[in-house]
């Protein structure tokens, strides 16, 4: 292989795990969710469902045996650092954990180039999380291992994006006809950005409820209509929260606000607790990308309609399946 050239994938989706070199998603970079298509997705999650299910009858085993993984995190992160580890030590490889990157290198001054083709001398698949929008793909043009995007600023998120999708599968048993409502902040959550550009895959209605500062970005709602995709704005929840089937609810975030008097203003505006529930529908799933800082009452947990911790859990299965597809083992 020459410098910087990665596999190219066949169109197999029903190869068995094991040696699969020739595998979709082989030696590929997981960068943005606009690299997938329906089909893509229709394979991610049959490996993700897989996986599941070998989770439940073995608990873990050897399929990425050998293999090492290395978690270099520019952010603090609890969920998807430790999804990944669990993922790659559920398949019996290991993980070079960086999640204080102020103690590596970077704080003498080295590029994000020389950190990436550093660590690839010693793992074979190589996840990131960067402050600055691109960085993922920066990362990817110097890297001859696959690079994963664990979230580059603002932009995109797109393994949580794919684990979200993957819950409403799981969940709702489909995605075409379904009224998606994202709740919160939709400026700064690179998680809702990432997801309605998957969703516009789909036969789909989107509503986003935000405060007038926080709305989704122009340029997602004019990818998304480009699609044909039905979408609509608002202030107040109540007004499309009786036909929501998904309520995609985020944390507004303090971390991306130069000033915080815009913060104080927005933040408890919106709140999901039990009286809000029984407006909703009977069959409907909440969702949020954790962590929540009082936008959803703990007392909504125990109705079987809130699905944010199982939507954790199911994030393992999907980078699971991942991580074996692009090292050439799904």
């Amino acid at each position: 292989m020459v410098l910087n050239e990665k596999l190219n994938p066949t169109s197999n989706p029903h190869l068995p795990f094991g040696d699969q070199r020739g595998a979709p998603f082989y030696g590929k970079d997981i960068l943005s969710v606009k690299q997938f298509n329906r089909q893509d997705l229709a394979y991610i999650f049959e490996v993700a469902h897989e996986m599941r299910e070998m989770v439940t009858r073995i608990g873990t085993f050897d399929l990425l045996k050998g293999k090492i993984l290395a978690s270099l995190f520019y952010e603090p992160s609890t969920r998807t650092s430790s999804s990944f580890t669990a993922a790659m030590e559920r398949l019996g490889g290991s993980v070079i954990p960086i999640n204080e990157v102020k103690y590596s290198s970077v704080s003498k001054g080295e590029s994000l180039p020389d950190t990436v083709r550093t660590l690839e001398c010693y793992a074979d698949v190589i996840v990131l999380r960067h402050p600055e929008v691109g960085a993922s793909a920066e990362a990817a043009k110097y890297a001859r291992k696959p690079i994963i995007n664990a979230g580059d600023g603002v932009g995109e998120h797109p393994t949580q994006a794919l684990l979200d999708l993957f819950t409403i599968v799981e969940e709702l048993g489909q995605v075409d006809g379904l009224t998606v409502t994202m709740l919160g902040d939709l400026k700064y959550g690179r998680t809702v950005h990432s997801l309605a550009r998957l969703l516009s895959l789909y036969d789909v209605r989107l509503n986003y409820v935000s405060p007038e500062i926080l709305r989704m970005p122009a340029e997602i709602i004019e990818e998304v209509d480009g699609k044909d995709i039905p979408q609509a704005e608002h202030r107040d929840l109540e007004a499309v929260l009786a036909e929501t089937d998904v309520l995609y609810v985020t944390r507004v975030q303090k971390e991306r606000f130069e000033n915080l008097d815009d913060y104080d203003a927005v933040r408890g505006l919106y709140v999901i607790d039990a009286e809000t529930m029984t407006r909703a529908k009977a069959e409907m799933i909440v969702m949020h990308p954790l962590p929540r800082v009082g936008e959803i009452s703990m007392d909504v947990d125990d109705d079987p309609r809130a699905a944010y911790f199982r939507q954790m859990e199911y994030g393992l299965y999907i980078r699971m399946a991942l991580l074996a597809m692009v090292l050439g083992k799904a």
